[in-house]
């Protein structure tokens, strides 16, 4: 059985050491890792993970919960109809248990995404508890194993919740909950990518014309931008050698993905099998 290439090997362009790179999914339970051949005695030469953004950081987690909150002067119930707003507060009471007589102070692209976790859950059988994406970070903390996030916090908080205007995120809201079946049909077609390592095929699906979920072009393209940043604060990690570099695979296939634009700054990306 050809299994999928989900782990990478990063060496050249003066680094001192091998570093390695794991595409992850946030479906898939922590056992698949078992079917990722030498992951773990990569991880074993590595003494550093690198990822998305230190969600472990208490500071962090509280800088999230904030930025995450509607400046006083903001009103939901202004972006709606009465209709919408029913309609909207019904379906995250069904699914969350929570109205927004609780949730309306929450910005919109934070409801958003509430919604879609939870449609994951209810549909895709995701449990933050065993999810592969965050194994590694866990370990980590468990181990005192220092962890570098690749955005700073005030750069992930942005793109999470004021990169869209406001009117989009609401309309963004608005369409996630008339059309639950778009999200839950991209993140099973990623989830079946990922099984078979087509991380090229899940960027062009999520960046598709037809892709009419919330997790769509326009993410992709800040997803390109930022893998340029991404590389320039990688450089120093990489020429130490030794990194374990976990990151979503969404990140990292297609043309602009960060496995394209680590080759481009001149690191030496392939496929491995250590044993």
């Amino acid at each position: 059985m050809v299994r999928a290439q989900l782990l990478y090997e990063i060496s050249g362009n003066g680094c001192a050491a091998k570093s390695y790179l794991l595409a992850t999914n946030k479906l898939m339970d922590i056992t698949f890792l078992d079917s990722i051949p030498d992951v773990f005695t990569a991880w074993g030469r590595c003494n550093k993970v690198i990822t998305e953004f230190a969600v472990e950081d208490y500071e962090a987690i509280s800088a999230l919960r904030q930025a995450a909150v509607l400046p006083d002067s903001m009103r939901l119930s202004d972006y709606y109809s009465a209709d919408e707003y029913k309609a909207i507060n019904e379906a995250l009471v069904l699914s969350l248990d929570l109205g927004l007589d609780k949730l309306c102070r929450m910005k919109p692209a934070y409801l958003t995404e509430l919604y879609r976790t939870e449609l994951c859950r209810q549909w895709l059988g995701y449990d933050d508890k065993r999810s592969l994406e965050t194994f590694f970070c866990q370990i980590a903390q468990e181990k005192g194993m220092p962890i570098y996030p690749l955005d700073e916090t005030g750069e992930a908080l942005y793109i999470l919740f004021d990169r869209e205007p406001f009117h989009f995120q609401c309309e963004e809201l608005k369409n996630c909950i008339e059309y639950p079946e778009r999200e839950v049909r991209l993140e099973r077609e990623i989830k079946a990518m990922y099984r078979a390592g087509r991380l090229n095929d899940i960027a062009y699906e999520i960046s598709a014309p037809d892709n009419l979920a919330t997790l769509s072009y326009s993410d992709y393209q800040v997803y390109c931008q930022r893998n340029i940043t991404w590389v320039k604060r990688l450089k120093g990690h990489l020429k130490d050698g030794h990194c374990f570099i976990t990151l979503n695979a969404i990140y990292l296939g297609g043309e602009k993905g960060l496995i394209a634009a680590l080759r481009q700054a001149g690191y030496r990306v392939r496929g491995i099998k250590l044993s």
